[in-house]
């Protein structure tokens, strides 16, 4: 029989701490080792080195257990800068902006390009393989030109018809380029431009895209990263569980409000197109999504039908 350690030779707390977390997170591993997670990236993760190191580390540590990891990115602060430094003015009419052809082939360029090659190099830098792509790329994402939105006119205060322009929502997703990624080991990493029928380049909403692409691949989760905790109570409470029906009850009674609205609107969409479950989760918490994954108590809200 193996005798026992003594204090003076026992394994430091902090060490034991860490086994305990590996033992804790093992029935987790199993539970969704094949599975499919679509996580949407953007907010302060984005724009924070050491952030950007976690998210990394956190997607790559989820392949290497067997996760299949899609990840679709924003970017509209970013474009924002550089139609900013290029002198072309922009323009946003509920929340959506308005995209002549000029701003779509800058926001092509700073979607499709910069950002989405420097997350590819995160996750190669932790370890990973990635392949940055758009929704053009294959067919991936077939987008349809989103319709007039209303506004005030700023003279007479009357609402009218403004053009978004090249602004596009998605009507159909080719799974098929992500599955070929996926079944040789590769985290895809998509830019939110979408394709039109005839040819055209489309800006797509990032939050629209991710949870269109989600409820294609029946994704077991879909994450949300925001700079928010998760869905708040009247009394600043974190509401970690949440359907379809509640949501509507907090968003008429005004718990949810603002840019929340259409947040918690992709989430109930996705699970309803067939998504297990909706995560809107803090990018700012150091390797949340590992918390929420694989610990008893989660992070963030999670919605759910």
């Amino acid at each position: 029989m193996r005798p026992r350690m003594t204090d003076r030779y026992a394994p430091d707390a902090a060490l034991l701490a860490k086994a305990e977390t590996l033992t804790e997170a093992l029935p987790y591993m199993q539970r969704y080792a094949g599975e499919t997670f679509v996580v949407k990236y953007g907010g302060h993760a984005m724009g924070d080195p050491e952030a950007a190191r976690d998210f990394a580390e956190d997607v790559v540590l989820m392949k290497m257990v067997g996760i299949n990891v899609v990840v679709v990115h924003g970017g509209g602060p970013q474009i924002g800068a550089m139609l900013k430094k290029l002198g072309v003015e922009s323009k946003f009419v509920n929340g959506l902006r308005v995209t002549d052809k000029e701003t779509a082939q800058i926001a092509e360029m700073v979607l499709a390009g910069s950002i989405n090659k420097e997350i590819v190099g995160w996750i190669a830098g932790a370890g990973g393989r990635a392949v940055g792509i758009s929704g053009k790329d294959a067919g991936l994402v077939l987008c349809e030109k989103v319709g007039d939105k209303r506004e005030p006119d700023p003279n007479s205060g009357i609402e009218r018809n403004v053009d978004l322009g090249f602004v596009g929502e998605p009507v159909k997703v080719d799974r098929r380029i992500l599955d070929s990624l996926s079944k040789e080991n590769i985290i895809p990493v998509v830019a939110p431009v979408g394709i039109g029928a005839v040819g055209h380049t489309y800006n797509v909403n990032a939050d629209t895209m991710a949870g269109a692409i989600a409820a294609e691949l029946k994704a077991r989760r879909f994450f949300l990263l925001t700079d928010v905790p998760g869905v708040l109570s009247k009394d600043k409470e974190l509401l970690s569980d949440l359907d379809p029906a509640r949501i509507a009850g907090l968003v008429e009674d005004g718990t949810i409000s603002g840019g929340m609205i259409p947040k918690v609107e992709t989430c109930v969409k996705a699970v309803e197109g067939g998504v297990d479950a909706a995560v809107i989760l803090d990018g700012r918490v150091p390797h949340v999504m590992l918390l929420e994954i694989f610990t008893r108590q989660g992070a963030g809200t999670l919605v759910h039908l």
